[in-house]
């Protein structure tokens, strides 16, 4: 061993030795157990050594999270004691799509803020731990359970939010008050962050239904848009508000105090496949209401289904259920929504049920339609003269008509008589376009080859996707619904003559299902089998009032009107004297016509 050697090695240790002297050794951790014990003494310190007026609890060292679990005949409710607020709501009698639970407040997908102005500035409520009495309970049918979470801010304000569940039924009371001085003219701030997590099949049709529902004077709804972020303020006060998934909705009512300065937000990432969309509510609440222990909710999560909706002691909270414009909505909610309901406690087949409404409907309808089949034959008999009107006047398509109605005039016969009845039907067929994509009692309902009818059947899966509507499958409902739309056009066409115009009804008899084909494919099954069966039991209704008709008998009536009118022994009706008058317009104007033609040729 050289000297230098040594001399390196002799460092190298004095090091060693210096480290371990001069290097303080590191404090052993107190263990948890003695922390919990120690924690309550130093409280005691801190609360002789400081001011009341200036007291603070640190909740987080001395208050474990803990859930309570409410379960009723309908949800199971699960809360937590960090920020006294529900942390997941289960509806029981119903699943997602694919048949798993279905959460419309589900944990790590939901979020509530709650920010209380006191005189030291805004606390947070939803960070702060709260105690409760409470146990976990299950309800019976007619059983409540009242859940009241406190905590102590700073100045011994004491925040206590209270929750009333009961056995059955989708609502929650929900109550917030405090103790102390807090700021005049201020609000609480309330947040609501919700994931719309997919419950239904298509998720295309889902981003562009959902959207958050909120009422002030009138139903207004945040814009929709599959694709794009949306956001709307308002400064209106807003009664209630509902964040509204396709069939469920998870939504606050104000009992008292409207909430102020609400902002409603909706986020959509496309390439997401798990969320729709991630909604947001930001409301105000008055401090005052705060103080009074006047700020009274109510939650709502369950089942948008218009006879449950309708029973929510919230002004006009059953508009939530989309019935169609209004001229429509009457129909709907007077008539189809009280009739499919009584069907519903007859027929537990929903495939079956729609059959029985199809013929209460139709059966409802039958005089119309024997109007409408008698305007046909009496067109179908004057067809040959309509022909040979048509033939003597082929360059002057103003002549045809006059000549036309000269006819209509003479045998008493209203070429509108046969569209009235059609006209009549049409406002219940566009009533049931728009409810049965909103019937949630059709949801997971299957017949015959499809599983669900409240969504498309997908009957036939493409590899690819079809623009205009189609998408990635074919729905067979819709297809026979097709084919029955142009066999009903066809029927309807060999037995109605060809009316003069720019436009070929009969070729538009056929255009149309096949337009219709294409924007049906992807709605409710449900709604494509009615059309389908409502096709069938008309042309089976037109069928059997034929062999009931006696076109020889219609012949000479239309005979026997154009020998008294003729002779003026028949009055005549509001439509023949509105033909009269039209016809002598016409001679009017068409001598008027000749006399300026005469005038410029002799200039």
């Amino acid at each position: 061993m050289d000297k230098n050697f040594v001399i390196g090695l002799v460092l190298i240790m004095l090091m060693l030795i210096g480290y371990q002297i001069l290097v303080p050794k590191p404090v052993e951790p107190t263990p948890v157990a003695e922390v919990k014990k120690a924690a309550p003494k130093a409280a005691s310190v801190a609360s002789d050594s400081t001011p009341k007026s200036s007291q603070s609890v640190d909740s987080t060292s001395i208050i474990p999270q803990k859930d309570l679990v409410i379960e009723t005949q309908d949800t199971r409710v699960v809360f937590t004691n960090k920020g006294g607020v529900m942390k997941e709501v289960m509806l029981k009698k119903y699943k997602t799509y694919d048949q798993k639970p279905l959460y419309l407040i589900a944990e790590n997908h939901n979020s509530f803020q709650i920010d209380l102005p006191t005189q030291t500035g805004d606390v947070r409520l939803t960070d702060q731990f709260f105690t409760t009495d409470a146990q976990d309970k299950k309800l019976a049918e007619k059983d409540s359970a009242v859940i009241t979470y406190r905590t102590t801010l700073k100045n011994n304000q004491v925040v206590e939010q209270t929750y009333v569940v009961r056995g059955t039924g989708y609502v929650i009371d929900y109550g917030i008050k405090a103790n102390g001085v807090l700021p005049a003219n201020k609000s609480l701030n309330f947040h609501w962050d919700n994931d719309l997590l997919q419950l239904e099949n298509d998720m295309k049709k889902n981003r562009e239904v959902v959207t958050v529902n909120y009422y002030t004077d009138e139903l207004k709804s945040l814009a929709t848009s599959p694709t794009a972020n949306e956001e709307e303020k308002t400064a209106d006060p807003v009664k209630w508000f509902t964040i509204k998934h396709k069939y469920f909705l998870a939504g606050l009512i104000s009992e008292k105090h409207p909430f102020s300065n609400v902002v409603l937000r909706a986020n959509v990432n496309p390439d997401d496949s798990v969320i729709v969309k991630n909604m947001n509510v930001s409301a105000g609440i008055p401090v005052a209401a705060v103080q009074k222990g006047e700020a009274n909710f109510q939650y709502y999560l369950g089942p948008n289904e218009y006879h449950i909706v309708d029973k929510v002691k919230a002004e006009n909270f059953d508009q939530n259920v989309y019935l169609g414009y209004a001229f429509l909505k009457p129909i709907n909610k007077f008539v189809l929504v009280p009739l499919f309901n009584l069907l519903e406690g007859f027929v537990s087949n929903y495939g079956l049920l729609i059959i029985l409404l199809v013929l209460f409907v139709k059966t409802l309808l039958t005089p119309l339609t024997y109007k409408s089949y008698i305007s046909m034959a009496k067109m179908r008999i004057l067809g040959p003269e309509l022909e040979q009107i048509r033939e003597q006047n082929k360059d002057d398509v103003a002549k045809q008509q006059q000549e036309q109605m000269k006819l209509y005039q003479q045998v008493g016969v209203s070429p509108l008589s046969g569209c009235v009845p059609v006209l009549a039907t049409m406002p219940i067929l566009f009533s049931l376009f728009f409810l049965f994509p909103n019937l949630i009692e059709l949801r997971q309902q299957s017949f015959l080859w499809a599983s669900d009818l409240s969504t498309y059947d997908s009957f036939f899966k493409l590899p690819f996707v079809v623009p205009f509507g189609i998408g990635n499958h074919i729905s067979l409902f819709t297809i026979l619904m097709t084919v029955s739309s142009i066999g009903y056009a066809y029927y309807n066409n060999q037995n109605t003559p060809t009316q003069p115009g720019p436009v070929n009804m009969k070729a538009l008899g056929y255009v149309m299902p096949l337009m219709f084909m294409f924007i049906l494919n992807s709605f409710p099954a449900g709604l494509t089998f009615y059309y389908f069966v409502s096709n069938i039991v008309t042309i089976a209704q037109q069928l059997l009032i034929k062999r009931f008709v006696n076109e020889d008998k219609i012949k000479n009536i239309l005979e026997e009107n154009r020998k008294k009118n003729a002779t003026g022994e028949k009055k005549q009706n509001k439509f023949q004297k509105y033909l009269e008058k039209s016809l002598q317009a016409a001679d009017e104007a068409k001598k008027k016509q000749a006399e300026l033609e005469k005038k410029s040729k002799k200039k």
